[in-house]
Order: structure tokens, then sequence, then C-alpha cells
């Protein structure tokens, strides 16, 4: 056992990382449990955000001090968001209308951006009792397929135009008329949900430095400024409400527009991302509703709240959630988050315009949750002190009496933007940036070096399984094997494949065969990878195997501000740099090869360490422009990074290397498909960069020089 091993032996222990009891005199290599690398790097870090907002909502003593704050919340939501949008044209157009007893509903169509249009339904008050100005409500629909014509939602609309309001429904994107990747029937989504909707198109919005976040915001906005110019208004009494989605979409809109005067968010995404008892991967959610490089700023979803303070909030929550819908943290966090508000409200002799609610029942906007909402616009909007006791009578319509568009789709009917049009033709003013910085990595200190765990014989060569301390909380294991005799002519291979280390390690197998040829070869896992695959959160076991993938642990790594890629490219250098120290290997030519996803991290890798001699990158992306340019991509979302275009792309890093030989073999463009030589040196330039259409991975290819 090693030094290093038994000063380990305390902390590992405390931590629950050793599989068997902590004790010096145990024979066997005392592993770590490598499956909690990755969770605990993100804990670390969630642990420190939640640490430093908390000093910084400590300091909200005074209304001067909670002013401050607010201003400060709006302006770094923005900042989040990818900046504020220049308000143009609306284009507001009825195109149909129906008559209900005791009201009337209107189908409009709008554009919060040019040609980009959203489908709305504006109930409004008729008959004899109907007395305008009435106040205005704005209703944020949750993730329905069916948009404003779900059930639960037209029955709170139909509830809140009988009681005296005039209300605005509209689609969100990707859902009821707004379906943007419609299937073949021109009708439904083919992605799986209206997650999927709001997540295909986020996800290529952050390459170019924008967000799903901003987008959404934006449509509630200027679905505002319809609501608050119609001439029955009272534009001084508007109220915004929603549920699950819509609730966290009236939370985004709170952030921003002054005019609401009243709000209820009924089961919205009210948890914190970096909480107390922090759950990797956290509380990743659709691409809206994660807030991108927040947690560095020691912002969160509840500031969102802070800046509508003290008008009237209720927050009403379904107590199932934390296991039926949302992470584990959500009523514990929520409930705290609240009381610190609670605090805020004091402080501005607003303690009664704030109230949390709750309901036994699973997540959805129930009878009861409706009545409640009811009553509290009643009581902020209307000044009623009359409780509202039963809902009106509702009867939702068929989704086809509720459909502005003749096909119930907007892109058919208007042929107008999309989110993947408009972030295509979004204007790049690319500026350079240090790689380091613009994803995440640190480098590897000086003088790192390996510890091997157990050295081993094999058929004419060694094995060592080795360790390498990459950042604090992550160890990354390796193979090692060892050539029996040293040729300096022969370089060590370091091989990351996306499958982990532990295949083709068998006698007979291509590694050891390698070293038998007398090629050290070295087969790590980086983070996510082989062995460093984090192991399953806790929790209700829907939301923990939902969760345990590359995708959500990259969200939670770019909403803590440390892109997995990022995580990755370090993680490869500090492999490097303890090579590097290894008795056995000083001097040798150091050779990376990749394959799929690691392939852009090794890339990034390179470019920051002269040391890696040359490059092997098997079945690698072509470009992250060619995801932004397919509206179907299948590129792994481990590698995206905000803003990255802004900056550079993989054929930039890839010249960056020159004159260092890079090898790129079978690669792929954005939607997976395996593309010909003259497709890839149409991107790649230089006499340093070798194509191949095949991505082989045996000796021949790993070895040629």
């Amino acid at each position: 056992m090693t030094r290093r091993q038994l000063l380990s032996l305390p902390a590992a222990t405390a931590l629950g990382r050793l599989p068997i009891p902590a004790q010096s005199d145990f024979p066997g290599v005392l592993y770590r449990e490598y499956a909690r690398c990755l969770p605990d790097f993100l804990r670390g870090l969630a642990a420190e955000a939640y640490q430093a907002r908390n000093l910084e909502i400590a300091k909200l003593i005074s209304p001067d001090t909670i002013r401050q704050r607010q201003q400060w919340a709006r302006e770094t939501f923005w900042q989040v968001a990818g900046g504020m949008p220049r308000r143009t044209p609306l284009n507001t157009r009825t195109l149909g209308a129906f008559e209900r007893p005791g009201y009337r509903v209107e189908k409009l169509v709008y554009e919060s951006v040019p040609n980009f249009h959203i489908s709305a339904n504006l109930y409004i008050p008729a008959g004899a009792a109907a007395k305008p100005p009435f106040p205005g409500v704005l209703f944020q629909m949750g993730h329905s397929p069916n948009g404003k014509a779900a059930g639960t939602y037209q029955r709170c609309c139909q509830g809140l135009v009988r009681l005296g309001y005039l209300v605005l429904a509209f689609d969100p994107m990707g859902q009821g008329e707004r379906i943007y990747y419609l299937d073949a029937s021109g009708r439904h989504t083919r992605t799986d949900s209206a997650d999927g909707e709001h997540t295909m198109a986020g996800r290529q919005m952050l390459l170019l430095g924008d967000t799903a976040t901003r987008l959404q915001v934006w449509d509630a906005v200027r679905s505002l400024d319809v609501l608050a110019a119609h001439p029955l208004v009272d534009p001084k009494r508007l109220g915004s409400a929603g549920q699950s989605g819509g609730g966290t979409l009236t939370m985004l809109l709170m952030a921003v527009d002054d005019r609401l005067a009243a709000a209820v968010v009924c089961s919205g995404n009210t948890e914190n991302f970096a909480c107390g008892g922090f759950n990797p991967p956290g509380s990743t959610d659709d691409a809206e509703q994660n807030l991108l490089g927040s947690a560095p700023l020691h912002f969160d979803r509840w500031d969102l709240l802070y800046p509508f303070a003290p008008k009237p909030l209720l927050i009403t929550v379904s107590d199932r959630d934390f296991f039926g819908t949302y992470s584990p943290e959500y009523i514990r966090n929520g409930w705290e988050e609240f009381r610190k508000l609670r605090a805020v409200y004091t402080r501005l002799d607003a303690a009664d315009r704030l109230a949390w609610d709750d309901t036994p029942l699973p997540h959805g906007l129930s009878y009861d949750s409706r009545v409640r909402l009811y009553n509290w616009f009643g009581r902020w909007l209307q000044g009623s002190a009359t409780p509202v006791t039963e809902e009106p009578d509702v009867q939702p319509e068929a989704d086809e009496t509720l459909w502005v568009t003749p096909g119930g789709s907007t892109t058919a009917a208007f042929h107008g933007e999309t989110p993947f049009t408009l972030n295509r033709t979004r204007h790049l003013s690319a500026r350079p940036a240090p790689l380091h910085q613009l994803i995440g990595a640190e480098r590897a200190r000086d003088g790192l070096q390996s510890t091997v765990l157990r050295r081993v014989a094999s058929r004419g060569i060694a094995i060592e399984a080795l360790e390498v301390a990459s950042v604090p909380r992550v160890w990354l294991p390796a193979w090692l094997y060892l050539p029996a005799a040293r040729d300096s002519a022969k370089p060590l291979l370091l091989v990351l494949e996306e499958g982990g280390r532990n295949t083709r390690w068998h006698e007979g197998e291509l590694y050891p065969t390698l070293a038998q040829h007398g090629y050290p070869v070295c087969v790590a896992d980086v983070r996510g990878t082989g062995d460093l695959a984090p192991e399953l959160s806790r929790g209700a076991a829907n939301y923990a195997r939902s969760h345990a993938n590359d995708e959500d642990y990259a969200w939670a790594s770019l909403i803590l501000g440390k892109p997995l890629l990022g995580q990755r490219a370090a993680d490869i250098l500090a492999l490097a740099a303890a090579l590097r120290t290894h008795p056995v290997l000083r001097g040798l030519a150091l050779k990376v090869a990749a394959s799929g996803v690691l392939t852009a991290p090794a890339l990034c890798a390179a470019a920051m360490d002269a040391g890696i001699a040359a490059l092997y990158l098997a079945r690698g992306l072509v470009s992250f422009r060619d995801i932004v340019d397919t509206e179907d991509y299948r590129a792994p979302f481990a590698n995206f990074v905000p803003g990255m275009l802004l900056h550079t792309d993989l054929p930039e890093i890839a010249a960056s290397l020159a004159p260092r030989r890079l090898c790129l073999a079978g690669t792929v463009n954005a939607a997976g498909k395996a593309l010909d030589e003259a497709a890839v040196r149409a991107v790649y330039g230089g006499p340093h960069i070798v194509v191949r259409a095949a991505a082989n991975w045996d000796e021949e290819a790993l070895t040629a020089a």
C-alpha cells in the first residue's frame, strides 16, 4: 500500500467511498468508489454556490439592500438568459371568435419577434354583469402537448373569465399550435415530449450564446404587451399565473416585468439548483429552466422572485412532487427559500402579500389549487373580500374549437420562423478567447504523478493499475500496459474509449497485444465514462433513472459553471502530465487516441498541451457549426459549451495544433452520419491533418505515424 493510500484512508472512510473496511492490514487494492467522483465534484461546486448565495441573502436587512438585490437579480437574469431582446411590431391579428354564456373567446396571433408567431385565446367577460375595465390575467401553460387547449388549463381560464377577468392564454414554443418538430401527421411532435421540443432547440441556441430561457420569457413579455394594450383591460391590475412549466414561466416573467400587480405560481420549479443537500445531477429540467452559469454568480431560481417584492405572490405546490415530478429537494428546499423570501417581504412591511399553499394531490392544476388561485386574484386584483368557495361552471372545449389556425399549426399556416431557423440565422461576431477559460478546463499541476495501485505480470508484459488525481474530489483510474523492453522509437499511447477502459483488455485483445509489440498503452477513464460513470442519485426511482445520463450531468455542469467538455479535457491533461513523470515512460512521445464523445475533449486537451505529439480521433463530430445547421442533430450534449461558436469551433482548434499530426477517422456530421473524406477536407485544412473515411480502432490505426 502506498503512502498516498494510507493518508487518504480517513477521508475516504468519512465519505463512504471504500467498498471494504478501511483497515491498514487489508492485503488487496483499496479501490475508490469511482462512481462518486463526478457527483462529489458537482456537489462541492453546489455547496460553494449555496453558501455564497446564503451570505448575500443574509445582507438583505433594509429596503435599500433589498432594492439593490432586486436590481442585481434582474440584470443577472438577463445576463444568464443571453440579453434582453428589443421590442418589434407585434402585428396582432384576430382570426376568429366564438361566444359562450358569460364570455367570448377571440383567436389571436401575434409576433414576439419578426415572423415568429404566437397563437393565443383571449377570454373576454360578456353579458350584463360585465363591467370594464377588467383586471387582466396572463395564463401560462405547463408542458401540455396541446398547449392552451389542455383541459385543466381551459377550466382555469374559463373560471377566471366567469369571475370577471380578461384572460390571455397562449401556446408556449413547442406546444399546441406552435409545435416545430412536426411528425408526418403535421400535428404532433417527433421529439419525445414538449420538454423535447424545448430542449432540442435550446441546446442549439446555447452554442451561439442564446437560450430557450430568453426566447420563452420574451414570448411572455410580448404576450403581456398584448394583454396590457387591450382597451377593456385595466393596465394597473395585471396578473400572471401558471402551473408546472407555466408556473416557472410566470417566475421568469416576474423577474423582468414591473407591470404585473399580482402573481400565482402553481407547482412551478420552485427549488434552487445549488441547494443544501445537493443530490447530483440536481434539479436539471428542460432547457429554459436550466439557468446556465448561474451558480458561480450566486444566482438561482428563487432569485427570479425577489424583484417582485412586495407585490402579492402566492406559491402553491403539490406535496407529492418531491418524489413524483421534481427532484428529492423540491419541497424541503422550496420551503427553506420561501422563508428567506418571507423575511424580505416582512422587512418591506408586506408579510400578508406572500403566501405558501399546497395540495396533497399529484402534479397538476387540480380543483383545490384553482380555487386558491381565484381567491388570491380576487383579493389582490379585484379587492374582493368575498371568498370563492366553488369554481364556476366550466366545460373544456375540443382542441379544434380553440385553434387559431385551420390545421392547428402556426408553422404550416404562416411559414414563419422557428427556434431552429432563428438560431441558425443569428449574426455571428466571433472574438478569440483563451480555450481553457472558454471550456472551464483546469491545467494539470506541475509534477503531477500517478499512483501505482498494483503491478501484475501478464503474457510478456506488465500491467499496472494506476490512479491519477485530476482535480479535488476526482481520481482517474487507468490500466497501463508496459512492454517487456522499452523502445524509445515507439510512442506512448493514451487511449480514451467512450465505452470505458475495461474493453479490449483481455489477453489476445488490442491493448495487451500493442504492449507485446513494444507500445506502452495507457487506457483511462475520464469523468462520466467507464468506472467513473456516476452512481445513481437518491430519490424516487423514476427521478434517479431518468437523470443518470451524460445529458443531465452536462446540464448540471453548465449550471455550475464547469462544462463537462472542460472537465474531461482537464482529466486528459492530468493523465498526460502524470504519464510524463512515470519512471518507465519519461521521454517517450505521447499520442492520444479518442473515440466518439471523447474526441472533442481530447482535441481541446491537445490544444492546451504542446506535449501531446499526435492525435487519432475516431467518429468525432465535424464541427459545432454543423449542429446549429442541422435541425435533427444527434451530437452528444456533453460537449456543448455556451457561446462556443462566438469564439471558436473544432476546425479552428484543430488548425492550432500544427505542425503536430492529427488524424480524423470516420468523422461524422451532427446527424451522426459518417462523412466522406472530401466533405471533411472541405472543413479541415492543413498538411498536418490526415483524413480517413473509416474509423478503424486497431493496431494499424492507433500506431500510424
